[in-house]
């Protein structure tokens, strides 16, 4: 078993790859890379026994064969190489050399038989997007999921395809993201749960991509398909909660301002806010916002004044600044809406621009009750 392959075209997808492989694997197998090699089709596969993603590679080659090559080692080896062709030669005394400009190195490698076999998807149901709408989906939604092991539901992103439109929802029950496209619709309706560490993977390689991504589902894995990329992972089993239940329909006071500013407002006055609760205390009335935050603890204290656009009536609410920061930096928008009811009512923030043909965004973050101080 040989092949050529160009060393920096290796490590790029290689680390892609890397990023399946956890840390402290309970099977040693799951710390190797898997080569299967078909002539010019080098096959490398990664996997941690949830989530496993593999790569199809140009090689130069007349071999067949597989093996298990230690991930790490070979990582740190590819780093180490500028840009030139390297050959792999598998040798009889269970190793496999690597040959470049500059020697040669030799790795003892593991038995692919080992390897865990990739899921297949039974009775799958299919739905294809556009790479870089997916990753927005992701990257608008994972921040705001949770990471409690006793609810696991909350821990990844609920995919919700109906007729109307593609929806994804990440929340952790103090704050929630609902990302809808209402120009994209499936004619048959599905739902599941991704977990995180897939979507990280998916939305680090996907960000910009114009490539269709192919995505086949059942009721417990689900497989991502892609340029030379395949991923497939096992879905968060359970029920999502009713996220359209919390999000309040009746909200008069809405509050409009500048993004930029508000958020580097809360930045500022959060500094002096308590270290347990994070709060702030936004005070509006006619077309003033007071931000202010307050530690009893040490005697911190600050405060901000803020021009804003303001219909409804005068509203003291208190808000964890962590959550309404997170919120705020995901968002691209120059103008900001929040829509609020009454002090113990959630709060629904939206951009008011900077948004594509048929892209919704809902926030909603759950407000701190206000001590009378």
């Amino acid at each position: 078993m040989k092949f050529i392959i160009s060393s920096t075209y290796m490590l790029k997808n290689l680390q892609t790859l890397g990023g399946v492989i956890n840390t402290n694997n309970t099977m040693p197998i799951l710390d190797n890379f898997l080569f299967e090699l078909n002539h010019n089709s080098l096959k490398i596969s990664s996997s941690d026994l949830e989530t496993t993603m593999s790569a199809k590679l140009d090689v130069e080659s007349h071999d067949e064969g597989e093996i298990a090559v230690p991930a790490r080692l070979l990582l740190e080896t590819l780093k180490a190489f500028p840009e030139q062709p390297l050959t792999f030669h598998k040798l009889d005394n269970h190793t496999i050399e690597i040959s470049s400009e500059q020697g040669k190195y030799a790795l003892a490698y593991a038995n692919a038989e080992d390897f865990p076999s990739p899921v297949s998807i039974e009775d799958a149901s299919e739905t294809v997007l556009v790479g870089d709408i997916l990753a927005t989906a992701i990257n608008k939604t994972i921040f705001a999921t949770g990471n409690d092991d006793l609810r696991p539901v909350m821990n990844g992103v609920f995919f919700r395809f109906t007729e109307e439109a593609l929806i994804f929802v990440g929340t952790d029950a103090h704050k929630l993201v609902k990302y809808a496209r209402t120009d994209i619709k499936t004619d048959k309706p599905a739902e599941f749960i991704m977990p995180k560490k897939p979507l990280n993977l998916l939305k680090g390689v996907l960000l910009g991509s114009e490539e269709e991504v192919q995505i086949e589902f059942n009721e417990s894995n689900a497989k991502f398909s892609f340029e030379n990329v395949e991923l497939t992972c096992r879905l968060v089993d359970g029920k999502y909660p009713n996220y359209e239940a919390v999000i309040p329909q009746e909200n008069p006071n809405i509050l409009t301002i500048d993004r930029a500013l508000f958020l580097s407002s809360v930045r500022r006055v959060s500094i002096f806010s308590n270290k347990t609760t994070h709060q702030i205390r936004l005070k509006i009335a006619g077309a003033e916002l007071n931000i202010s935050a307050e530690d009893l603890d040490y005697s911190n204290k600050a405060e901000e004044r803020l021009t804003c656009d303001y219909q409804g009536d005068d509203l003291t609410i208190g808000f964890n600044s962590k959550f309404l920061t997170e919120m705020l930096n995901n968002l691209t928008s120059d103008d900001i809406k929040i829509k609020m009811s009454l002090p113990n009512r959630a709060g629904i923030l939206t951009p008011v621009d900077g948004l594509e043909q048929g892209e919704h965004i809902t926030m909603l973050v759950m407000p701190v009750m206000l001590g009378n101080q």
